[in-house]
């Protein structure tokens, strides 16, 4: 199983310099692939949960890319709607390219109404939209001798049976968000049936879970994934490792924008996450 970690890439305490250092930190700790957020007007929607400066996906991984070597690099999650779908094509494609084939597609249909009417996109049409722009993606990716993708994988977020349906038609794999092992172990099923009912693949499953190290145990049914002491960490991975998980994305970031100055705090857990990889 692979291990990823979310990068925030926003932030009071974000710039270009802690950028370079978290990828460097990332993968220097051994783990498979840095991811980054998606965002493009940071209304005040957004910003209660992504405050800025919020760096572009496209444009961050671009330059990550010549920083590291060897770490995959991806997004969680595009949301497709923001963009022609042409431009999505070309630079993912691209990225992927000249990146040595390290890039994931992470994608979205959105849950920010003001940044919706702010870029002029429908909001009640995200999901029917992110469909057609999917297909378009993978439409153009098919002129190899233009776009040269490089067979760039798609991730699919969502938790509901539309998002399931998305995942099964357009992904590789289904990219929930911060969920609980529970509710993972109870869904995936569904996403097989869905996979069954349309006579295509199951896709991977590639969840991203919180990354918070208590020191005593978090309780209660709702414990989400990646939360609680080290042992309790270390279960968690396990059951998704058993679950036939194929990628695992920590995310330190638990939501406080102050985080993002002082970024060694995130460092330390994930240090403790990739020791205990090697003990596993």
């Amino acid at each position: 199983m692979r291990l990823g970690v979310n990068v925030p890439n926003f932030g009071p305490g974000t710039d270009p310099g802690v950028l370079r250092q978290w990828a460097r930190t990332v993968e220097g700790l051994g783990f498979d692939l840095l991811l980054v957020s998606d965002h493009v007007a940071i209304t005040p929607d957004v910003a209660r949960q992504y405050p800025p400066p919020f760096y572009e996906p496209f444009t961050t991984l671009s330059w990550l890319a010549g920083v590291t070597g060897r770490i995959g690099l991806g997004t969680t999650v595009v949301i497709v709607p923001y963009r022609h779908p042409l431009l999505v094509a070309r630079m993912a494609a691209n990225l992927n390219d000249l990146s040595g084939g390290r890039f994931v597609l992470g994608v979205g249909i959105g849950w920010a109404r003001q940044e919706f009417d702010a870029l002029g996109a429908d909001f009640e049409r995200r999901g029917r939209v992110t469909d057609e722009y999917l297909a378009a993606i993978q439409e153009a990716w098919a002129d190899d001798a233009d776009y040269r993708s490089g067979g760039v994988p798609i991730w699919v977020g969502g938790n509901v049976d539309a998002a399931l349906r998305r995942v099964v038609r357009y992904g590789q794999a289904w990219h929930p968000l911060r969920s609980t092992v529970t509710w993972l172990r109870e869904t995936f099923p569904r996403l097989e049936a869905i996979a069954a009912e349309q006579g295509r693949p199951v896709p991977a499953l590639c969840p991203r879970i919180l990354l918070r190290i208590t020191k005593e145990p978090v309780t209660g049914p709702d414990r989400r994934a990646g939360e609680g002491t080290v042992e309790q960490i270390a279960e968690d991975l396990k059951a998704l490792d058993a679950l036939g998980a194929e990628t695992v994305v920590l995310d330190p970031f638990v939501g406080d924008p102050e985080e993002t100055r002082h970024p060694e705090k995130a460092w330390e857990m994930l240090a403790t996450v990739a020791a205990l990889r090697a003990a596993m």
